[in-house]
């Protein structure tokens, strides 16, 4: 299946000073988001496949598009996040659909490997409404550093009949990290948390 894509938005967020201070390089985040139509707006449908293999189509996509935006490797990448908007015609496992079974797979090739879970929300709302998504070290879920969030708006989706899914990857963590935690450097990556 095809997504049925009204609009794509990609947005790089950078951050050179936090409490006076320099930050150099810059914490970037980037934000790759899609509007697609729902099919399956205004009716129950038992068979959510459809709404799957979108989801796969768009964690590629997505992914490699706020990579891109970066201008980074995909080995680069630190964080990742995950998020969909439903319309009000929609339902939240529409959204569920999109970002749980299958969307994880090609984002992961999109930044190189992924050992953690990539965080994700979702949530039904109408044009306008901002869309959180979380972020988390894509291979390490214990380095609070990157523990994180980014926040994206189109100002005419979703309609009714539409959902916007949000994908975010970072080159870095927070600016001034100072809680603890397990440090970048000494992720191992096999187990997902550490």
């Amino acid at each position: 299946m095809k997504a049925d894509i009204r609009k794509l938005m990609v947005v790089v967020d950078e951050i050179h000073r936090e409490m006076g201070r320099p930050i150099d390089p810059p914490t970037r985040r980037a934000a790759a988001v899609a509007v697609i139509r729902n099919p399956f707006a205004g009716r129950y449908v038992e068979d959510l496949t459809e709404l799957m293999e979108i989801g796969a189509e768009l964690g590629g996509l997505l992914g490699e598009r706020a990579v891109a935006a970066l201008g980074i490797a995909p080995g680069e990448a630190e964080s990742y996040g995950k998020a969909a908007l439903v319309g009000e015609n929609g339902e939240l496992e529409h959204a569920a659909a999109i970002l749980h079974p299958r969307m994880g797979a090609p984002l992961r090739q999109a930044v190189q490997k992924g050992a953690a879970l990539v965080p994700s929300s979702k949530k039904r709302g109408g044009p306008g409404q901002v869309l959180d998504i979380p972020l988390g070290h894509k291979d390490a879920a214990y380095v609070r550093s990157h523990f994180d969030g980014m926040e994206v708006q189109i100002n005419d989706a979703p309609r009714a009949d539409e959902i916007l899914v949000a994908i975010a990857v970072t080159d870095s963590g927070r600016p001034l990290p100072r809680v603890g935690g397990l440090a970048a450097d000494q992720i191992t990556g096999e187990d997902g948390l550490r």
